[in-house]
């Protein structure tokens, strides 16, 4: 039976905030405040400057623009032939275990002592590799959309400069549909080579 500590409880608390998430509020109020200074400057000297403000859902970015499907299908095609021996070790470990499970009665003491730590040896090597394999995808994956976050935020500079926009922040909690950029970001994203 595990016993679990109030420490290590207090992880998995549903209000528990991971430090992007709040270093991403953070900047957003931040930039929020200085848009507003900048307005109020504005409004104060008597000038109502018009000021353009886009958004962009990065989540949109990386799931739906074409570098993002070619870095996915790159890390599919990268890792199918490791997938698969995972999958061919699985099946062994089940059949061993099955085979061991169906004989039992009928083996000697030191024969099933010897399978069951067979099936416990590939059952650990089947974990491990999982495990390896788990930890190459991420960082591959990482790496890969690093790649794609770069080359957006390279476009959406330059859909902002091109339609001068003043301020263009990526996700917020509430925006009106009018300042959302990502379709222009994605139309250019897809069409640059």
């Amino acid at each position: 039976m595990i016993v679990e500590t109030p420490r290590a409880s207090l992880s998995r608390r549903p209000y528990a905030r991971s430090a992007s998430l709040v270093a991403g509020r953070i900047r957003s109020a931040c930039l929020g405040g200085a848009l507003l200074v900048v307005a109020s400057l504005a409004s104060a000297a008597g000038e109502t400057p018009e000021v353009r403000i886009g958004i962009v859902n990065t989540e949109r970015i990386l799931r739906d623009s074409a570098p993002a499907k070619a870095a996915e299908a790159k890390l599919k095609q990268e890792f199918v032939k490791r997938d698969e021996e995972l999958q061919k070790l699985a099946v062994r470990l089940k059949d061993v275990t099955e085979k061991l499970e169906r004989d039992a009665a009928i083996l000697a003491e030191s024969e099933r002592t010897k399978r069951q730590r067979e099936a416990a040896d590939l059952d650990r090597e089947l974990q491990r590799r999982q495990r390896e394999f788990r930890e190459d995808v991420n960082q591959r994956k990482n790496e890969e959309l690093a790649q794609v976050v770069e080359r957006s935020r390279k476009v959406i500079r330059q859909v902002a400069e091109q339609e001068k926009y003043d301020l263009v922040v990526e996700d917020a909690i509430y925006f009106n549909a009018r300042i959302d950029i990502t379709d222009k970001v994605l139309r250019a994203l897809n069409s640059a080579k």
